[in-house]
């Protein structure tokens, strides 16, 4: 644009206004537009060749696989009942000595009671008794043999001998046969000796000095190997279906603050329990150092197998109104917003139910800069 200066204006008036105009003149002149760095192509992002999103923008393909479910549960610990012996009185009779007390640590063979029985009394009467005339039949044999052999005896006579001695042995072998179904071969001073089967702890007692034992099905006491445990966890009714047998199964408990006992499902309860409604499942669990006590409360967690699923990161996921949208890449540097619908989160990783296919690329960074 030129300026003609006016014939009559005076000079200083001329430079006072020069600024002023040109200033006008640079105002009325439209300034030139950038580029737009996303470009909507009916309904189709495409990013601009020169933008800086392309170096903002990070793109993944969805992936696929299985992803193990926790599921949770209250738990126990309980003794193994393979392991757990119920010791019984094997004759009746009064208990006259008992040797341990509840909680005490036992050995196999170790002594638990003496009790003074007739029964144990008349069982040794008969060992001896059978003891004795076996003897006296070997010896009558052998004077029989003594005999035949210098011609003094029949033959019927050496025969009757030795019926006698098998006879005299029989009787004494189940004279001590008896004896020992009692429950030991060892006898105290003054009633018949009660031995622990096994070794364990004494956790349960009902019989005290001076007590009879007369019945035979009652136990005496309770020895238990705690070396040997169950974890029994009760699993809700609507997921009892989900825990199978041979999973892995992690154990922990409010008693060992950072322990992780990990084992195995090894059954599941086919009864539902009716006042909980909830299915017993035992655990294996590893227990060397006897850490693991009875009765202890814990929580199990299962892995449970899922079918495989679709998962992307969350940073992908963006909140649209009242859905969930992701940019899926279209073509390249070009994306479609596309609504999902999720599943259970899975820590950092969203699992997809509908929306997606596995190996579509979407955006998973960057993708809150196109949406704006």
């Amino acid at each position: 644009m030129l300026f003609r200066t006016p014939k009559n204006l005076p000079p200083f008036l001329f430079a006072l206004t020069m600024p002023v105009l040109l200033a006008a003149c640079s105002h009325g002149a439209p300034a030139p537009q950038a580029a737009p760095a996303v470009i909507d192509d009916h309904g189709v992002l495409r990013i601009a060749e020169a933008s800086t999103l392309r170096k903002r923008l990070k793109v993944q393909a969805v992936e696929q696989r299985e992803l193990p479910h926790a599921l949770t549960a209250p738990a126990l610990i309980e003794a193994d009942p393979g392991h757990t012996i119920n010791v019984l009185a094997p004759v009746s009779g009064r208990v006259l000595e008992l040797k341990v007390k509840l909680g005490d640590h036992v050995k196999r063979g170790e002594l638990l009671a003496l009790i003074a029985s007739g029964d144990y009394a008349q069982a040794q009467a008969d060992q001896r008794k059978a003891a004795s005339a076996q003897e006296l039949a070997r010896r009558a044999l052998d004077r029989a043999r003594g005999v035949q052999q210098a011609g003094g005896s029949a033959q019927k006579d050496l025969e009757a001998a030795q019926s006698g001695f098998e006879q005299a042995r029989a009787e004494y072998e189940r004279a001590q046969t008896r004896l020992a179904s009692l429950g030991a071969s060892v006898s105290g001073a003054h009633g018949m000796a009660v031995l622990s089967p096994t070794d364990g702890s004494i956790t349960a007692l009902s019989v005290g000095v001076g007590g009879y034992a007369n019945d035979p099905n009652a136990a005496l006491m309770t020895v238990t190997d705690l070396g040997h445990v169950w974890v029994t966890a009760n699993v809700a009714e609507n997921e009892a279906d989900l825990v199978k047998p041979g999973i892995d199964a992690e154990v922990i408990l409010p008693a060992l603050p950072g322990r992780h006992f990990q084992g195995v499902v090894q059954s599941v309860s086919d009864v539902l329990d009716a006042d909980s409604r909830r299915v017993k499942t035992r655990i294996v669990v590893p227990h060397a150092d006897g850490a693991l006590k009875a009765n202890m409360f814990a929580t199990a967690t299962f892995q449970v197998p899922q079918p495989k699923a679709l998962l992307v990161p969350q940073s992908a996921l963006l909140m649209n109104n009242d859905s969930v949208t992701v940019f899926v890449e279209v073509s390249p540097w070009a994306f479609a917003r596309r609504t999902v619908e999720l599943g259970p989160d899975e820590g950092d990783q969203a699992r997809i139910v509908k929306g997606l296919a596995p190996g579509e690329r979407v955006v998973v960074a960057g993708g809150v800069l196109i949406n704006d």
